[in-house]
């Protein structure tokens, strides 16, 4: 029997329900364990009252995860989205439609540019690069209206592929606070971390010492060209 991505337990305590979404995300299903809008939309659609969003997914198709999102921004009830491991790529724009965003203090998020696979001639390989363009701005549209953080910034992070952890993931607004901690869930015994690619790089690059210049064995051909007229002369 397949097993389904998803698992709606009743939450005795509120009256609720708890969505375990663990999984990569797609438009179909091949295995029976994968997010797919059609699926989400049939057990959300039965769904009343206040849910609780569990997220454990490394992300996937982009335009099924803008298709989740949407059905959770427009659900009637309070979404309230729980990080318990990782939030990444396309999971981390699902995260973003939560009325309230938890992290757990061992939880990461990712966010990165769009990709995809393109082969053609110089006018098809244009057009996946416009595509993918208008993809990213789309999911900088749902990081922003979040976060509140400027599409400069944003954009930067996703050009470097950013890692964050919990405390982190507070301060930037990507999410609201961290599970399991005392008060205002932003424990000072938690290091704040961000993590990227190209930050990586330069500060490896930056240890090192630039070498010096290799002196200049160049000769003028000038003082040639005297000694070879007086010789002819």
């Amino acid at each position: 029997m397949k097993r389904k991505f998803w698992n709606w337990v009743r939450n005795e305590d509120t009256g609720g329900r708890i969505l375990v979404l663990n999984g990569q995300i797609s438009d179909e299903t091949w295995y029976g364990d994968e997010v797919t809008p059609g699926l989400f939309r049939d057990e959300l659609s039965s769904c009343e009252g206040d849910i609780t969003v569990w997220i454990n997914s490394p992300g996937g198709d982009v335009f099924a995860a803008a298709q989740i999102y949407n059905m959770l921004m427009e659900y009637p009830g309070n979404v309230d989205v729980r990080i318990d491991g990782l939030a990444a790529s396309a999971a981390s724009v699902i995260a973003m439609a939560g009325n309230k965003i938890s992290m757990s203090p061992v939880a990461m998020m990712m966010i990165h540019n769009p990709m995809t696979v393109a082969m053609g001639d110089q006018k098809v390989m244009q057009q996946a690069m416009d595509m993918l363009g208008e993809i990213k701005e789309s999911i900088i549209n749902a990081y922003e209206l979040k976060t509140g953080q400027s599409r400069t910034k944003i954009s930067h992070m996703m050009d470097a592929e950013t890692w964050f952890n919990a405390k982190k993931a507070v301060e930037l607004g990507f999410a609201d606070d961290i599970l399991y901690a005392d008060g205002s869930g932003k424990p000072e015994e938690t290091d704040a971390m961000l993590y990227s690619k190209t930050l990586v790089l330069n500060s490896f690059l930056g240890k090192f010492d630039k070498p010096e210049p290799e002196p200049d064995t160049r000769v003028s051909v000038e003082p040639l060209k005297e000694r070879l007229f007086l010789l002819r002369h």
